[in-house]
């Protein structure tokens, strides 16, 4: 009987977390499908699923909606000492044209769950999880801007500049965020050969230590990644993309540590819609062990910049 009734806690529990923070974060991300569905006409081109940075910028007064869904197994987080699978829910990319050649973004997750599979050392004074083995949290979210600096056009190659910021919004006593505030610059190069579209990355990040006062690790921000169209409607795409430390991973900088993905997946424009999906592969020790992204994107047409000048 006390199996059954601590059986029965936990499946309460589960069902409070879902009605909580899953199904709301579910209805908006419906909600904004049907919106556009009604309200724009598809995107001509996509991000998603990649995590490298092209040199294209988004149309001046277009607003490019894009939100999709996560699921990575075995994930490692040293700061808290945490590992198992982390599902990401709503993570919502919003990138506007503000100029011919300047673009500002916001990107973040609504929400993340972890299913905590094993728990080390924890670096964490009071951590403090939703759930008997389980655990959720709001994502970090990113304020950028990205500066097309030339066109690609014949042999020559396009460049941009990006910039921008880490904000703190998650809550280090969950066991999944740093509750850090992180700063990159990255210039992205892009070349057209033939059909097959190749761009790549070269930065710098600066992470603040999460577990030492006045820290901070300098990384190396890289990325390459590939488009190529296998069918009208449908690209095949790939990247490898992350961030590299040169310095150990001591104490003082746990959590600043080197991390990177590998992806592989389809671009399908159909029913109005840009829809995505990729299998992941990590490329670190903390780096999830394997996992999938799945996603929907689309454009707002905002204003006429023409008119506005």
């Amino acid at each position: 009987m006390a199996l059954c009734h601590a059986s029965v806690r936990i499946l309460r529990l589960h069902a409070m977390c879902f009605a909580t923070c899953l199904l709301p974060c579910i209805v908006a991300c419906a909600a904004m499908c049907v919106i556009t569905c009604f309200v724009v006409p598809a995107a001509r081109a996509q991000d998603r699923p990649l995590r490298t940075v092209d040199t294209e910028t988004i149309p001046a007064g277009t607003l490019r909606t894009e939100i999709g869904f996560d699921f990575l197994q075995d994930t490692g987080f040293p700061l808290s000492g945490l590992r198992g699978d982390e599902t990401s829910v709503g993570i919502l990319d919003l990138r506007m044209g503000v100029g011919k050649i300047v673009e500002v973004e916001v990107e973040g997750a609504l929400q993340n769950f972890l299913d905590v599979k094993s728990q080390g050392t924890s670096f964490v004074p009071n951590l403090s999880l939703t759930g008997v083995n389980s655990t959720h949290d709001t994502g970090d979210f990113t304020l950028a801007t990205k500066v097309r600096l030339l066109k690609n056009a014949g042999r020559r190659p396009g460049i941009a500049f990006k910039f921008g910021f880490i904000m703190p919004n998650s809550n280090q006593a969950r066991g999944i965020g740093s509750n850090t505030t992180n700063v990159f610059a990255l210039v992205a190069l892009e070349e057209q050969i033939r059909k097959l579209d190749v761009f790549g990355n070269l930065g710098i990040e600066i992470l603040q230590a999460p577990n030492a006062l006045f820290t901070q690790n300098d990384v190396l921000i890289y990325g390459g990644a590939f488009k190529y169209p296998i069918l009208r409607r449908v690209n095949l795409v790939g990247e490898v993309n992350g961030l590299y430390s040169s310095r150990s991973a001591n104490d003082a900088l746990i959590g600043t540590q080197s991390s990177g993905q590998a992806r592989v997946g389809l671009q399908i424009n159909a029913a109005g819609f840009t829809w995505d999906l990729a299998g992941v592969r990590g490329l670190n020790k903390y780096d999830p062990r394997s996992g999938f992204t799945f996603g929907i994107s689309r454009d707002f047409r905002l204003f006429d910049y023409n008119r506005v000048q």
